[in-house]
């Protein structure tokens, strides 16, 4: 920014052209449209004049006013009766009422909005807060059986300016720091920062001073390097490692949630030589904007202040170790939150580069708000199933309230958070549990959809390898959705709960879009549930679980019994007797042991866990994290997203030709599979390394000078006691016994010997999964 007059200005939010566009960055006021799963509720903040359009099944809708008082009246609605709670999952609905002086022990005035094909639009006469709801009785929900979605699209008032995100509890100031400027401010020990970029693609340079440090004239503040150092990545974010560090390693602030995800500490905030030296003498810059908000606390100023830049888009490139940069992550209402571990005076700007693409080419302004140190608030990052799609925040899972006694080492399951490992076991317990005794694995991260309809069978026939005419009632097969190339866009268990009903169990949302955009496509009378957070599972794996289950697994003479279920089966039971809670049961898991997966509904979650957990104490039953199913999923030669199979990788290369049926009539992807298999060019095979050195995701594999292969997922067995590597290899090198080295220390400098194998590592014939 300088003094010179504006002519012509730009956004890059909602720009889109054939030559540039940006899709992650629609407009705010374009609105938002959400998908709304059975049991599930969402909350919308509503200001005079939005709207609020609503198509699809029956829901229930609720409003509050600021004081938390019902408001119904303020979107022209009456109520008609009281929310459902026990047809819903309202917890986060009542956590609300009773942070904003409720009583959530109190019926709840609703409305209920019938099904339609038609939008019903809704008008906000006043500021609400809106709840909606689509109730599900959780039987219904374990079989299938619930009828269609609702959406729900929320559009802006006209006139309204930039949104700030919902309020995260009661804040003590808040305040704009205009575009070009900066701002210092005091915070007190326990008090939470919440530094928002209000229009996108802002940066914001920040650093903390400790106020006792100032007032003993020493200027103790945020260090980039202690930082970088304890935490052992390029900056904190929420979970195990979260804290900003100053020089003597002492923790000064810890970041709880951050909804961008992409910041440096590299860099320092932008200084007057800076500009100079690219031709703009005189360029507003955040330096000397810091040096002058900080001198009312006699800080030193300096030329060059080094800095935390949050929103600020930077990486290393590998090869030429380079600082790059390009426009922001940061969306509208992107924010970092931060609780002060001990008073602190701090200072954030609003960048003014307005000459390369940092800023997205148009300085902005930046919120802060301040909270009390008494304001609840969870760890959380930023979650959206597409670039385009509406941003949601880490929950915990249903299962969170048993897990959190047991661990603090939670990472992101896509929008949930789960354990990574449990420290009274450790990863290598908890292996060697699943080996010998049972696990019980939260896995409420998978995505599931359930298919119904008359045309269930020939869209999943269209959109999967195999052949899913073959598949029985009660039975469920491993399969892949591939795109016209042979790639596997994703992989899952199809299990079908009767003729027209299948229930798709799987890793991405993109399965949902490809079978929506399938079957309208293909004119196909079918209704696709996106059941998204409403049915939570979790794993029971290793040789004593169906010993376990026995002790708990109640079902019905018409549905299979437990000890009826062969590998991959599946059936519907209850907790203990026909009165329990419902759940579906299948033979299936990610482990190559013996083992279930249990799919319930939240309202059952933690009385399922404790079930699990008192019936499998007499067998040693131990909690499972990712980290021990990381081990045994590669001893077990299974396949992982974004490891064995990535984009520009075809089924047969990611080996998982098993899953490939080319005798049946059609199936997208089939013509380029059935070419790819007649001359395949690469395999997926073993290698067996004779140390305990475990290569990176993407090492090389060389045979002599030549690179040959690439590694995909590699562990150290503890049951070989030495590392194994899952390898794509040429065809050439890909003959059980043939020597071959994978490349460390840029490939060449370290080589670590491995000899090729047979896929899985243990148990070959599966003998332990079919037991």
């Amino acid at each position: 920014m300088t003094r010179y007059a504006v002519l012509r200005d730009f956004d890059n939010m909602g720009f889109r052209t054939p030559s540039r566009s940006f899709p992650g960055f629609p407009k705010p006021s374009e609105g938002v449209t959400h998908r709304l799963a059975p049991r599930e509720g969402l909350m919308q903040e509503m200001r005079p004049g939005d709207l609020l359009s609503f198509t699809g099944s029956d829901c229930q809708i609720a409003a509050f006013d600021a004081a938390g008082r019902p408001a119904l009246v303020a979107l022209g609605l009456a109520a008609d009766g009281t929310l459902h709670l026990a047809d819903c999952d309202p917890g986060a609905l009542l956590g609300w009422i009773g942070a904003h002086g409720g009583d959530s022990a109190a019926s709840i005035p609703a409305c209920t909005l019938a099904a339609a094909d038609e939008p019903l639009i809704l008008k906000a006469a006043a500021k609400a807060t809106v709840w909606v709801f689509r109730p599900a009785l959780s039987e219904n929900l374990v079989h299938g059986t619930v009828s269609g979605g609702v959406k729900i699209t929320w559009q802006p008032g006209p006139g309204t300016g930039p949104l700030l995100p919902p309020l995260l509890g009661d804040t003590r100031d808040e305040f704009t720091v205009s575009r070009g400027t900066g701002c210092a401010y005091e915070v007190k020990q326990g008090e939470i920062i919440q530094i928002i970029d209000v229009e996108g693609q802002q940066c914001s340079d920040f650093t903390a001073f400790r106020t006792a440090g100032l007032e003993r004239g020493e200027e103790l503040m945020i260090d980039s390097t202690a930082t970088r150092s304890m935490v052992r990545r390029a900056y904190p974010g929420p979970g195990l490692l979260d804290k900003f560090f100053d020089p003597g390693m002492h923790p000064m602030l810890n970041v709880i949630q951050d909804t961008c995800g992409r910041h440096d500490t590299f860099g320092l905030a932008c200084t007057a030589r800076g500009y100079e030296e690219r031709g703009f003498p005189g360029h507003v810059n955040c330096s000397d904007n810091m040096s002058h908000a900080l001198a009312p606390y006699g800080v030193t100023p300096r030329a060059a202040w080094p800095a935390i830049n949050f929103f600020w888009n930077t990486w290393v490139d590998p090869h030429s170790h380079h600082i790059l940069t390009e426009e922001s992550h940061s969306r509208p209402g992107d924010y970092v939150a931060m609780r002060a571990l001990e008073d602190l005076v701090c200072v954030s700007t609003a960048c003014p580069d307005d000459i390369d693409p940092i800023n997205g080419w148009n300085p902005t302004d930046v919120h802060v708000r301040i909270y009390r140190p008494e304001t609840p608030l969870r760890r959380a990052v930023a979650y959206r199933e597409k670039e385009d799609a509406p941003m949601s925040i880490s929950q915990n899972s249903a299962f969170h309230e048993r897990l959190e006694p047991l661990t603090q080492h939670f990472a992101p399951a896509r929008d949930l958070w789960a354990p990574v490992s449990f420290p009274s076991h450790g990863t290598t317990g908890e292996y060697w549990a699943c080996r010998n005794a049972v696990t019980v694995q939260d896995m409420s991260g998978l995505r599931k959809y359930d298919i119904a309809g008359p045309d269930a069978e020939a869209l999943l026939q269209q959109a999967t390898t195999r052949n899913v005419a073959k598949l029985a009632v009660w039975r469920g097969s491993y399969t892949l959705m591939c795109d016209e190339a042979g790639t596997v866009i994703d992989d899952g268990t199809l299990f079908r709960l009767a003729p027209d009903l299948f229930r798709w169990c799987c890793g991405s949302e993109e399965s949902g879009r490809v079978l929506e955009t399938l079957a309208q496509q293909m004119g196909l009378q079918v209704r696709i549930h996106d059941m998204r957070g409403a049915m939570p599972n979790l794993a029971i794996q290793g040789p004593r679980s169906r010993d376990l289950l026995r002790k708990i697994a109640f079902t019905q003479p018409h549905v299979p019994q437990l000890d009826q279920l062969k590998w991959f089966g599946v059936t519907v039971a209850r907790l203990n007797d026909r009165e329990g809670a419902p759940f579906m049961l299948s033979r299936s898991g990610y482990t190559g042991e013996l083992g279930y997966e249990i799919f319930c509904s939240q309202a059952h979650a933690l009385e399922i866990w404790d079930a699990v957990m008192a019936a499998g104490g007499e067998f040693g039953i131990t909690p499972m994290g990712s980290a021990a199913l990381e081990i045994i999923r590669i001893e077990a030669g299974l396949a992982a997203a974004n490891a064995e199979f990535a984009p520009g990788v075809d089924a047969f290369e990611a080996g998982l030709g098993f899953a490939v049926d080319l005798t049946k009539p059609q199936f997208t992807g089939k013509a380029a599979l059935e070419r790819n298999a007649r001359e395949p060019r690469r395999v997926l095979k073993g290698l067996l390394l004779g140390c305990s050195d475990v290569p990176l995701h993407g090492s090389p594999v060389y045979a002599g000078e030549r690179q040959v292969g690439t590694v995909t997922s590699a562990t150290r067995s503890p049951t070989l006691e030495h590392a194994v590597a899952i390898a794509r290899l040429g065809i050439e090198h890909a003959e059980n016994g043939t020597r071959l080295e994978v490349g460390q220390l840029d490939g060449r400098m370290k080589r670590l010997g491995a000899t090729v194998t047979d896929i899985p590592f243990i148990d070959p014939q599966r003998k332990r999964a079919r037991a």
